[in-house]
């Protein structure tokens, strides 16, 4: 970031967070594709790491989450955010810090299946209702389809980063 004030460090993840709790607001409203609003919500955190730091884009996701957790009509939407693709940003630039794929990978599945876990323990029922019945059927089938699409996000995430990085970032700062 060339601007390199207090305001500025401050100001611009704190931007971040709250477009990324009208997303997860916006999500609670959609009669669809709840699961992919909240996951472009968790895009608002990766641009605040990737513009001011991981302190910077660890308070974004915070902030949001709390907000979101108070104002959004449906817990779930805001749960999602708060859990899983609000904090990925952060652990994606941590397990991608060594260069290494096969660690790399573990420490994101790793993630992703704990906190996945968690969320079906918790809230198995909202998260049944919000996923096409075939994935309801097996525990283990629900498993693999969410790692798979997981991965793909992975891919996808990596490339709206670069998308970010190379277009807009330079252009903001």
């Amino acid at each position: 970031m060339r601007r390199k004030s207090k305001a500025a460090q401050v100001a611009y993840p704190a931007i971040l967070g709250a477009l990324a709790v009208i997303l997860v607001y916006l999500a609670c409203a959609a009669p669809t594709g709840r699961w992919g609003i909240v996951a472009a919500a968790g895009l608002l955190p990766a641009a605040a790491v990737i513009s001011v730091g991981l302190k910077a884009g660890a308070l974004c996701w915070a902030g949001a989450s709390v907000l979101a957790l108070l104002l959004a009509p449906d817990k779930f939407c805001a749960l999602l955010f708060a859990s899983l693709f609000g904090p990925y940003p952060l652990v994606k630039s941590l397990t991608e810090r060594p260069r290494k794929k096969p660690l790399e990978y573990m420490g994101k599945l790793a993630f992703f299946n704990a906190v996945f876990t968690a969320l079906f323990l918790t809230m198995g029922a909202a998260m049944l209702s919000s996923l096409p019945e075939a994935l309801g059927s097996s525990v283990w089938v629900l498993y693999l389809a969410a790692n798979v699409v997981f991965l793909l996000y992975d891919f996808g995430f990596s490339r709206l980063i670069g998308f970010y990085i190379a277009r807009i970032h330079r252009t903001v700062h």
